[in-house]
């Protein structure tokens, strides 16, 4: 898998690829959140390209907000799970993450979601005791 920087024209590939791994809520447009990114360290916005097929089968969203860094929309197409892609992508946005001087990492993930939690815990990632909190200030 060959992973490069997230381009516009990418934009419905990376949506449907959302979709279809269940990161999509009905009060989140997808589309919105890929244009705020564009706005804000786009270089940590990555798509995994599959070398056979040249399409998009892996995303992940990352920023650093100069006290933590914060992984979204990490998404590994289903069929192209079990080959190391999400563990790829994660390796690179934390190197990048890394370089910027970002001295620890914190994602969200949904409680109901055994998978990912498993993923993450693989990759060294463990429960922070806190509680996530969230407020929408912009309705999508």
């Amino acid at each position: 898998m060959l992973i490069r920087a997230f381009a516009p024209a990418d934009t419905d590939s990376v949506v449907a690829l959302w979709n279809a791994c269940g990161l999509t809520r009905p009060w989140n447009d997808p589309r919105r959140d890929i244009e705020r990114k564009l706005t804000v360290q786009p270089e940590l916005f990555l798509v995994g390209i599959d070398d056979d097929s040249d399409r998009i089968v892996a995303s992940v969203m990352a920023g650093f907000d100069g006290h933590r860094g914060w992984v979204n929309y990490l998404a590994v197409d289903p069929e192209a799970r079990g080959q190391g892609n999400g563990r790829a992508l994660m390796t690179e946005v934390e190197a990048r993450l890394e370089a910027m001087g970002c001295p620890k990492v914190n994602l969200q993930i949904r409680a109901d979601n055994d998978e990912a939690q498993g993923f993450y815990r693989a990759l060294g990632y463990q429960p922070d005791a806190a509680v996530s909190f969230g407020k929408r200030l912009i309705a999508d």
